[in-house]
């Protein structure tokens, strides 16, 4: 399978079309690059491009659009709605297929380096790309904007970038390079002209003032439609789906005596995202499934959907170093989610159940969702341990090269610690559900029940023997100490929940 990836770099420009068309044209010139989307919004004064292609494809597109922003946008002149540090203000990569989350954590890294070599322009990386906590939420990157960041660069060490020069570019001036998964940008748009209605809704919704936990929203007033907007991504539209929090912002409008106008979506969105909505909004029953709409069910067709493991198993026993235990431990997590699915399935809708009808809804939910995380954590985890290896295959044979190796292991062990501790917290959580399956579903699947929970169990342990090995090659600090900490915690938490399963159990079989 090829190595598909997208890229969404946002444009500190949305007035001036010949700007944005330079810039799009000189990322679309690069061979291997797909445009699939672009927008422009005058009231933010920003423009959203979308591309897709191969890693190396998609990198040099962006490179390229950044290098035309710089030459044509001056953020010293720039106004707009929208928060903004940069001329190419953030450049977010995204895997689709083929390529897992960490293989874009070190395309963005490898972005980020050559901005700034090429542009002297100083970049920070974010989200899952983040080289400290304090750099993962892009709000927090982007804090003081423009006119701040070029006075605090000079003077607070942590505004250090992460590569470039400590000054900002003088009207470019700095941009932010990440990996992360699919965002979706949407906005809901108030039948008001008062922006502080906008705003107040926004901090109902947003996680940093309590509202949802995968949500990033600001109010603005949108001058030329004679309405304001709570402008929102969701970064996480499986955890905060776009359906639940326009419910809230349609109670919150009420609250406030304001209608809803309508909503939009800014770019692209997955079919997922919309087929939640709705699930949601029809009240869908648990016989359903989305394999049921025949569009995915020809895409099943055409790519082969439902062959056989052995091309996999294949790939476990040959003589190669992936994937080997990290990705079957993912696989088994996988399973065993699966398997808590189904007895979730055959237990709603019958009446003698329908006491546990809330608990197994909001089951079978999660159950699905870490089906899916996990089975992306199969390739992450082979990812993981090929860069390990290729950050030690790096050349040694000076000081400078010794020190490169040596940052690059040590960043690439990090990573392959972090991706089986992931498997791990997923597969601590399956066996959760399937305890709860063996507890309220149907007694007649509790061996399916029981089944889910030792796969999980499996899985939690295979994991915890990639991290433990990875461990050892790292110095003590903060990042080993705190591993060390979560691998003890989750191992006697699921000690806790084997025995519980077994209480459950013993009643059943």
């Amino acid at each position: 399978m090829p190595k598909l990836v997208e890229c969404v770099p946002n444009f500190s420009e949305g007035r001036r079309p010949e700007v944005i068309k330079a810039i799009v044209d000189a990322m679309k010139a690069v061979k291997g690059v797909t445009l699939l989307d672009q927008e422009a919004d005058a009231n933010h004064n920003r423009c959203v491009i979308t591309l897709v292609g191969e890693p190396a494809a998609v990198r040099e597109g962006a490179l390229r659009g950044a290098a035309v922003a710089a030459e044509r946008i001056d953020l010293n002149l720039h106004r707009g709605e929208h928060p903004r540090m940069g001329a190419t203000d953030v450049i977010p990569f995204v895997p689709i297929s083929g390529i897992s989350m960490a293989e874009c954590v070190e395309l963005a890294r490898q972005t980020g380096e050559e901005l700034a070599r090429r542009l002297e322009i100083p970049v920070y990386l974010y989200e899952k790309a983040a080289t400290r906590p304090s750099r993962e939420n892009l709000a927090d990157v982007r804090q003081g904007e423009f006119e701040g960041i070029r006075e605090t660069i000079l003077t607070d060490p942590s505004r250090k970038p992460d590569f470039g020069p400590c000054r900002v570019h003088p009207t470019a001036g700095a941009t932010a390079v990440g990996a992360r998964m699919f965002l979706v940008a949407y906005n809901v748009h108030l039948l008001t002209t008062n922006v502080e209605i906008a705003r107040r809704i926004a901090d109902a919704v947003r996680f940093k003032t309590g509202g949802f936990r995968y949500v990033k929203a600001l109010g603005f007033e949108i001058k030329d439609r004679g309405c304001v907007q709570v402008s929102m991504n969701l970064v996480n539209y499986r955890k905060s789906p776009v359906h639940r929090v326009f419910h809230v912002i349609e109670s919150e409008a009420r609250r406030h005596g304001v209608t809803i106008l309508d909503s939009e979506v800014v770019g692209l969105i997955p079919n997922e995202a919309l087929v939640m909505a709705a699930e949601d909004s029809l009240r869908l029953g648990t016989t359903w499934s989305p394999r049921q709409i025949i569009e995915n069910k020809l895409a099943e067709a055409a790519a082969g959907a439902g062959q056989s493991l052995d091309p996999f198993l294949d790939s476990v026993a040959a003589k190669t170093e992936t994937p080997g235990g990290g990705s079957v431990a993912a696989l088994c997590g996988a399973l065993g989610a699966a398997l808590g699915s189904m007895v979730c399935r055959f237990t709603l809708g019958k009446k003698k159940f329908a006491d546990s009808k809330e608990i197994l809804e909001r089951t079978l939910v999660r159950c699905e969702s870490l089906r899916s995380e996990l089975s992306a954590l199969i390739a992450d985890d082979a990812a993981a341990f090929d860069g390990l290896m290729a950050a030690v295959r790096l050349p040694k044979d000076s000081d400078d090269q010794q020190t490169v190796r040596s940052e690059k292991i040590r960043l690439a062990t990090e990573r392959a610690v972090s991706v089986p501790l992931t498997v791990m917290e997923r597969s601590l959580e399956v066996l959760e559900l399937a305890v709860t399956a063996a507890q309220r579903g149907n007694p007649n699947l509790a061996s399916d029940a029981g089944s889910a929970a030792q796969v999980a169990r499996a899985a939690l342990s295979c994991a915890s023997y990639n991290v433990r090995i990875n461990l050892k090659g790292l110095a003590d600090g903060p990042f080993r100490q705190g591993s060390q900490r979560r691998l003890a915690s989750l191992i006697e938490r699921s000690s806790s929940l084997m025995a519980d399963l077994d209480g459950a159990l013993s009643e059943k079989l």
